[in-house]
């Protein structure tokens, strides 16, 4: 089954990192594109873990907004 999931990029001291907040679920790379090869991988196995496990987190809804102050 497919799932489209959000993911929240940074740079961190030369490296990018990839986040998930819906489950968590972090992975980092040399490129932004091996940063979100490396989540996805790193959130297959989550999910992969979840099926087997059912102390898992189970994902929450994230919402994205913005704020004037």
């Amino acid at each position: 089954m497919s799932r489209i999931l959000s993911a929240i990029i940074t740079e961190e001291d030369g490296a990018f990192v990839a986040l998930n907040p819906d489950t968590d679920v972090a992975s980092q790379g040399d490129t932004i594109n091996e940063a979100l090869t490396n989540l996805k991988e790193a959130l297959e196995l989550y999910f992969e873990e979840l099926g087997n496990s059912s102390s898992a987190p189970i994902p929450h809804a994230t919402f994205l907004t913005t704020v004037t102050v």
